[in-house]
């Protein structure tokens, strides 16, 4: 029988790093839904796929960041809280990068079609219209990837981590 020492990992899901960078979060919309979004206001979308990108620039890094998304959160804390109390999480992006990355991926997103659906949501800190996408069809990692390779050519390598 195989060990994880023979390299067969199959079934294992490797864990997400502890290092600082950027994710994004793609979830699944089933049915038409209207929520609302703690000071924001309603959310409204259609079914689809939304991505939601953030960093994870604080003491746990990704690994503690996407952890907490994974979890349905009792007492919504972030915009991201909210709309996945309804939705389940596909897969998370990331990349280990210290460097703030999180606007690059926003700008990249809605310039490849992601529409905003609630302007501000998990974009409260900065100037961008909002974190969150909605797309009638999940977006790909390597053509996403490729695209922000061309843009930012110091990016970090990108990986995907299934849920």
């Amino acid at each position: 029988m195989p060990t994880p020492d023979d390299g067969d990992m199959a079934g294992v899901t490797k864990p997400l790093p502890r290092g600082r960078g950027a994710y994004a979060l793609l979830v699944r919309i089933m049915e038409p839904l209207r929520l609302h979004v703690g000071q924001l206001g309603e959310l409204r979308l259609t079914p689809g796929y939304c991505v939601y990108v953030g960093s994870a620039l604080g003491s746990g890094g990704l690994q503690a960041r996407v952890a907490h998304h994974a979890r349905v959160a009792i007492r919504p804390h972030w915009h991201m809280d909210y709309l996945r109390r309804h939705t389940p999480l596909i897969e998370v992006w990331y990349s280990v990068d210290p460097v703030r990355r999180e606007h690059q991926w926003a700008t990249l997103f809605q310039d490849l079609g992601g529409v905003v659906p609630l302007s501000g949501f998990g974009s409260s800190d900065c100037c961008c219209p909002a974190h969150l996408f909605h797309f009638s069809h999940p977006p790909a990692l390597t053509p996403f990837a490729a695209h922000l390779q061309v843009r930012h050519p110091d990016h970090a390598p990108l990986e995907c981590w299934p849920v």
